[in-house]
């Protein structure tokens, strides 16, 4: 009995010892799989194998499916496609003040877009000229001169002269007055609101000036200089009025600040103001007492 009972212990003990290693071995089978799978995804992302890397990461069959199991297959990523098209550069952006910007505005105003002489300063008045241009060519209405809207506008126009891009007023000079074609005339268009310095018929300078407001106008007709003062100051008003040249009462032709500053924006209380001071500077020495004042529409 005794023998027998031994040799049932011993044959217990070895089945339980294949037990044991049969379970430890399904363990080892299921954890291969996800590792495996998570490997396979790791390189398709376009990572670097490390050194775990082995053929005994390959997905094992499963247990009695005689065929391996499926591995993870990520999708293609598919790259967009790239945009071939050119983008438009800008070559002259608003608020830009150079010699190109003159040489737009000239280009512009050959083909009637732009209204006033070159100034230099790319603003609201250019831009509406630009879309304009652009628009009658089926381009990007921006108002930003791009290379393509330059390239087109030099094709469709000639190269401005330098008279052209710098010319000595910002509003064009008026048709003279045939009043102002004999002698040594200040001639004032309040059309065009230039002054043009003419002496015997030929324009020898000319500046852009403003007028008096509807309450204070600036009278018409034709005058002579009767008096200058190279720094006046108003007895009425008590502001300078230099370089003033009286044609008319208190009326006169003088530098005014206010002009430079403001524009437009203001008025005069009568007088015929100019902006530029070099301009009227120069034109102050050359005016004699005496000289014919045209101020006309």
């Amino acid at each position: 009995m005794a023998l027998i009972s031994v040799t049932r212990s011993r044959a217990a003990a070895a089945a339980a010892a294949l037990l044991t290693g049969a379970l430890l071995a399904g363990c080892t089978a299921q954890a291969s799989e996800p590792t495996a799978r998570a490997s396979a995804a790791q390189d398709t992302s376009g990572s670097t194998a490390g050194p775990s890397a082995s053929p005994s990461a390959t997905p094992s069959a499963a247990p009695g499916s005689g065929s391996p199991s499926p591995t993870a297959s990520p999708s293609a990523t598919k790259k967009p496609k790239a945009d071939r098209t050119p983008r438009a550069v800008v070559v002259i952006a608003r608020g830009s003040n150079s010699a190109r910007v003159r040489e737009l505005q000239a280009r512009l105003k050959q083909l009637g877009l732009f209204g006033q002489n070159p100034t230099g300063y790319y603003g609201d008045v250019t831009a509406a000229a630009v879309r304009a241009f652009q628009s009658r060519n089926k381009l990007s209405a921006s108002g930003t001169v791009t290379d393509r809207t330059w390239a087109k506008l030099r094709s469709v126009t000639r190269q401005p002269t330098r008279d052209a891009m710098y010319p000595p007023t910002r509003n064009p000079v008026a048709k003279l007055d045939p009043r102002c074609m004999t002698g040594r005339v200040l001639c004032v268009s309040k059309t065009s609101r230039t002054l043009a310095w003419v002496v015997n018929g030929k324009v020898v300078s000319a500046m852009d000036v403003r007028f008096g407001s509807q309450y204070t106008p600036t009278r018409e007709g034709t005058f002579s200089v009767f008096a200058k003062s190279r720094n006046h100051v108003s007895t009425i008003y008590h502001t300078p009025m230099p370089y003033a040249m009286f044609f008319s009462g208190g009326q006169a032709v003088h530098y005014s600040a206010d002009f430079a500053a403001r524009g437009y924006a203001g008025a005069s209380h009568g007088c015929v103001n100019v902006r530029d001071l070099g301009r009227i500077s120069a034109l102050f020495d050359q005016v004699r007492v005496g000289d014919k004042v045209v101020v006309y529409w």
